[in-house]
């Protein structure tokens, strides 16, 4: 069964997207802020870093950078199943290619005291742009593409593309982070507590947990951030507060770390994100990850702000949703202009909760 015709409820196992669902390069960029001049130590990290050239991709057909915009970052999850360990954590099995389903826009305003995170549904419906492939062909434009899609089929410029052509949004930045850099993360700074309220049980992604509070090692919280069947309608839509929740609690659990006094610690950590990091060509080094993530270390967890792009249930498919307006637009509209984000535009007809 292709990803375009999958039932939202029952999906096969074997074939669920399992890509990673947290902004996870927001993190890492706030993490080599806590560890400041810690991480100059090590020059090998510094080749760990992938660099993708978004902005020759896209050429000049972009939104425009207004002066007062802030930053916006486009973070994906990779399911790549290069290597064993990422293709035990996905589930194993001869998977080609890799996936993203989960795309988060990240909003840094002028000052960057606060920032907003936008989760974009995988099973959103857009209109995918004219594409230029890797090996230099061309993709025509497709309307009512499945957004998660787009990364498999022309790859990650693409995304940033579409996202720009969708929102009107110029994007800064692009992060992309794989199942076993998330594991390694997690487990390096000792695990992230969560609290439940009530028991999630999905035997898809293997995860069993009673209400109450948890600390959750890799392995279980990238069953946490991927499960679907335990929490809401069993729908991507459902498991999108999970996403949100967690990605406060890990973004705290570094912040609340003495990173600084703890080179060696700073180095496991900072080893296991860069390794599996995949950035725009603007912060693929150290040098330049560095200097935005000093501009960032005034952003503290209790004060970013999660939303879902409001979407409303497809008419001619259920199983798909749509963006939802005229409350997408005032969102995009207020991201673009660095303003406030009205109540009502964050409001998503489709809850899938």
């Amino acid at each position: 069964m292709s990803d375009e015709s999958r039932s939202r409820r029952a999906p096969k196992p074997r074939k669920r997207r399992r890509g990673l669902k947290i902004t996870l390069g927001v993190l890492l960029v706030l993490l080599l802020a806590g560890g400041g001049a810690a991480y100059w130590m090590y020059q090998d990290l510094d080749g760990n870093i992938k660099g993708v050239d978004i902005d020759k991709a896209l050429g000049e057909d972009r939104p425009e950078k207004l002066p007062t915009t802030g930053q916006n970052l486009l973070v994906l999850g990779s399911d790549s199943r290069a290597g064993a360990e990422n293709q035990e954590l996905g589930g194993g099995g001869a998977v080609s290619g890799a996936r993203s389903d989960t795309a988060l826009v990240v909003h840094i305003p002028e000052g960057r005291t606060e920032a907003v995170a936008v989760s974009i549904p995988r099973d959103t419906l857009v209109t995918r742009p004219e594409c230029t492939k890797s090996d230099g062909s061309t993709m025509a434009s497709a309307e009512r593409v499945m957004f998660n899609s787009v990364y498999s089929q022309v790859g990650p410029a693409c995304v940033v593309k579409t996202v720009e052509k969708m929102s009107g949004v110029r994007i800064d930045h692009y992060l992309e982070i794989n199942f076993a850099g998330f594991k390694d993360l997690v487990d390096a700074i000792g695990g992230v507590t969560v609290k439940v309220d009530e028991p999630i049980k999905d035997n898809a992604s293997g995860l069993d947990l009673t209400s109450g509070t948890h600390k959750l090692d890799g392995t279980q919280s990238l069953a946490y951030v991927r499960t679907r069947h335990g929490v809401g309608d069993g729908s991507d839509l459902g498991r999108i507060g999970l996403q949100q929740q967690f990605l406060l609690a890990l973004l705290t659990e570094i912040k609340s770390q003495d990173l600084l006094g703890s080179p060696t610690t700073t180095y496991k950590i900072a080893n296991s994100a860069t390794k599996s990091l995949t950035t725009d060509e603007g912060l693929a080094s150290l040098t330049s990850l560095s200097e935005f993530a000093r501009s960032m270390n005034g952003v503290d967890p209790s004060s970013m702000e999660t939303i879902m792009l409001p979407v409303a249930y497809d008419k001619q498919d259920p199983n798909r949703v749509v963006a939802a307006e005229p409350q997408a637009g005032t969102l995009w509209k207020a991201i673009r202009s660095d303003g406030t984000i009205p109540e009502s535009a964050k409001k998503s007809p489709a809850t899938g909760g």
